[in-house]
């Protein structure tokens, strides 16, 4: 034990004699570890993310086009679709003989970024992720009417939104808007939990409301519940009811009356009225079936649809070619990364190898004092294997870093929400070759510095 711990101090001594170069060659190893378990991570996380997306749905239907482009514009909210599902096929596939159930989605607006996602009550039903998980709510409820808006977790979190705050909604995707709908002041009403997929991402309001804010004659605030012919009636009404409550509460200060921010309850317990009204087409819809035999046959059929070309996907065969199509790609990235490990590793071999002839003196005094050529042997050994744990240890801090600074990036952008975890046992297993890699490239120099005899380095050549 003793000795071991000799020999441990003697390579650390010898190490930091040399700072530069070896401080030079520990950065190098440091890159190429978080090089290669960041795209570890990154291909791994980004194929989880994918597939936990979307689960239980057995077709996805939208204006034709590729079927990568239609799964990543209504499912991932990556890319848009140019055409779109006119409501009468829609109404015409959803009567199909096997269909269980449907979800219809719009999508083109937006809000501070964030996509928002128009849909009917099926949408929390039937929507599922994961391992078929059923969506659940964080707080509050569904939609009921036009003016009231369903957040995903992130959206809430990031804009510090709560239930009963009013939000509007812009008409346009990502940051660009082009129009923003302030006649329609949106209610939260719900708050979902989080799912770890694009939805969290994502805000969601009724279709009759997408349908009323892009009527070209659209000019009058949607009312809730109310028809058109109530709206002069209704909004006196509702000012008499909110003054009403108000003044009660100052009176009596019940809280039943009021929710802890001091909207009416009444607007966040209303009744599910018309969440559809009559739009004239729709982004995509979503179809489960009673029976795979259902899926081929409807999906056979939308495929040859005669009144509009539309264009029939089964998800996880869609998500298959993805990651075909993305395989070589891996593979390059993968090749690119063990490449930068073995530079990094034949840069501390080169290291090791160049400095020892400056050592011999010093290898030769240490024979002098008793040490046998193993021992030397063992000390050249322990150097490679000490620089290749720093610079493991190096990259595995760089990594995490990494990976805290490029989360919040892609999920934004590509929806891929990273694992800020411990290692796993593949990445561990990277770091275990990476270090039998470098011990094996220290053997060099420590089998030439094995043979080296006393008088060879105690000699004087001119």
């Amino acid at each position: 034990m003793g000795y071991d711990m000799t020999l441990l101090k003697l390579a650390i001594k010898s190490t930091l004699n040399r700072k530069a170069s070896v401080l030079l060659t520990l950065c190098t190893i440091a890159i190429s570890v978080m090089l290669l378990l960041s795209i570890e991570r990154v291909r791994h996380d980004a194929k989880s993310s994918f597939s936990n997306t979307i689960s239980g749905t057995d077709l996805i239907v939208g204006a034709r086009t590729g079927d990568i482009q239609l799964l990543l514009s209504s499912v991932f909210r990556i890319g848009h679709t140019n055409n779109a599902v006119s409501w009468k096929s829609y109404l015409d596939i959803k009567e199909r003989k096997g269909v269980a159930w449907t979800i219809p989605i719009s999508l083109g607006d937006s809000h501070k970024g964030h996509a928002v996602l128009g849909t009917d009550a099926t949408y929390f039903t039937h929507y599922r992720y994961g391992k078929k998980q059923h969506l659940a709510f964080q707080n509050g409820r569904a939609f009921h009417n036009a003016q009231e808006v369903v957040l995903g977790s992130d959206v809430a979190n990031k804009l510090h939104y709560h239930i009963g705050q009013q939000i509007v909604i812009s008409h346009g995707m990502g940051n660009t808007s082009f129009h923003h709908h302030d006649d329609n002041p949106m209610t939260i009403v719900g708050i979902l939990a989080p799912t770890g997929t694009p939805v969290d991402k994502t805000l969601h309001i009724p279709l009759i409301a997408v349908d009323a804010m892009h009527k070209p004659s659209h000019t009058q605030p949607m009312m809730i519940g109310k028809k058109p012919q109530q709206n002069d009636h209704a909004q006196h009404q509702h000012a008499e009811d909110h003054n009403s409550h108000h003044n009660e509460h100052d009176e009596h200060d019940e809280h039943d009356e009021h929710d802890e921010h001091g909207h009416p309850h009444g607007t966040l317990d209303s009744e599910p009225s018309d969440l559809v009204g009559s739009p004239n087409q729709i982004t995509a819809f979503l179809m489960g079936f009673d029976s795979p035999l259902y899926t081929l046959q409807v999906r056979r059929n939308i495929n040859m649809y005669k009144a509009e070309p539309l264009l029939a996907i089964m998800p996880g065969l869609t998500l298959r070619e993805l990651w075909e199509m993305l395989d070589i790609v891996e593979k390059i990235l993968l090749l690119f990364s063990i490449v930068v490990v073995l530079v990094s590793l034949l840069g501390m071999l080169t290291t090791l190898l160049a400095t020892l002839s400056q050592r011999r003196r010093e290898l030769a005094i240490l024979r002098s004092v008793g040490a046998r050529p193993i021992h030397i042997f063992a000390l050249m050994s322990s150097e490679a294997i000490l620089i290749t744990f720093m610079g493991c240890l190096a990259g595995c801090f760089l990594f995490y870093g990494l990976l805290f600074t490029a989360n919040p990036l892609l999920q934004s952008q590509f929806g891929i929400s990273l694992t800020i975890g411990w290692l796993s046992n593949y990445e561990l297993t990277l770091l275990g070759v990476i270090m039998s890699a470098g011990t094996l490239m220290g053997l060099l120099p420590a089998a030439r510095a094995y043979f080296y005899s006393l008088a060879d380095g105690m000699s004087i050549k001119i």
